[in-house]
């Protein structure tokens, strides 16, 4: 439970809970950064020990999608992919796509897998979904050795706005845990609302331009499509990365936006209920 204090002149200190809207002290997350990278290590280790493909399932997943969408919808269905080999779009598109989904998912039933570490012992509650959705860092940088090896083998060369290419990441983390931190602080209320995460995100796919480009939406409907944060971080990293789309345009800051009034409504909301989460969970 977070406690107030109110210091009254020769009273005694009241503590009370606190109530409303309360301070993000985004501050508390720097004196607890070991903390924080101790969660994404234990995250690592779990996930990797006693496995017989280990790293390798990093690789092979992404790249076995890829086979499929090239066959399915490279091939038969004839999708364009504006210039680009069809299988360098759909990995280009899939590895930002990836590191979105892992965030959300673990971010969003952080709070529920931590339930012992939360009853226990008081730090920033924060730290949990945060950590959570930082450890899916790892298999993108895997995932992205493959994107490097797969633009040798088709002969493309990264253009100048390949320095853009981490900001197209860290939009992909934000919109993650700004939706990660109103289902996880949800989930700790409503248990169900962890059934609906796998719902959430096939659903994200299909809205997403992971499988086909951004030119097959009109042009009068690009602004509307720009609500969803993850077309922009998505046909904003094949820009930077390949350069044979068309740069993102005005509908690129309606992301952007979305995806600050994300993360910020998110962070503010978790530090409400933060409070009841011990009591709670």
């Amino acid at each position: 439970m977070v406690l107030k204090h109110e210091n009254i002149p020769g009273l005694p200190v009241i503590i009370r809970p606190s109530s409303g809207w309360v301070p993000l002290k985004l501050g508390d997350l720097w004196e607890y950064r070991e903390l924080l990278y101790f969660l994404v290590w234990r995250d690592l280790k779990v996930r990797y020990k006693q496995t017989v493909l280990g790293i390798a399932w990093v690789v092979l997943q992404p790249s076995f999608i890829t086979l499929a969408f090239s066959i399915f919808f490279g091939r038969l269905a004839r999708v364009p992919s504006d210039g680009i080999p069809y299988p360098l779009f759909a990995f280009c598109g899939l590895l930002p796509w990836q590191l979105f989904v892992h965030a959300l998912a673990n971010s969003g039933n952080s709070l529920i897998s931590n339930e012992r570490l939360i009853t226990k012992v008081y730090f920033p509650r924060l730290v949990v979904p945060l950590s959570a959705a930082l450890s899916g860092l790892v298999d993108f940088i895997f995932g992205f050795a493959v994107l490097a090896g797969l633009m040798a083998y088709y002969g493309v060369v990264p253009t100048v706005a390949l320095w853009m290419a981490p900001g197209f990441v860290l939009m992909a983390i934000a919109t993650a845990v700004g939706v990660g931190l109103w289902l996880s602080a949800l989930n700790v209320e409503y248990r169900d609302i962890r059934y609906t995460i796998p719902f959430i995100s096939q659903f994200w796919f299909f809205m997403s331009p992971v499988a086909y480009p951004n030119s097959l939406v009109p042009e009068k409907w690009r602004l509307l499509y720009g609500l969803n944060p993850m077309a922009g971080v998505i046909e904003g990293f094949r820009w930077a990365l390949l350069g044979q789309t068309a740069a993102p345009g005005r509908w690129m800051a309606v992301s952007v936006l979305v995806t600050l009034v994300l993360l910020i409504g998110g962070l503010y909301y978790f530090r409400r209920m933060e409070k009841t989460f011990a009591d709670v969970v």
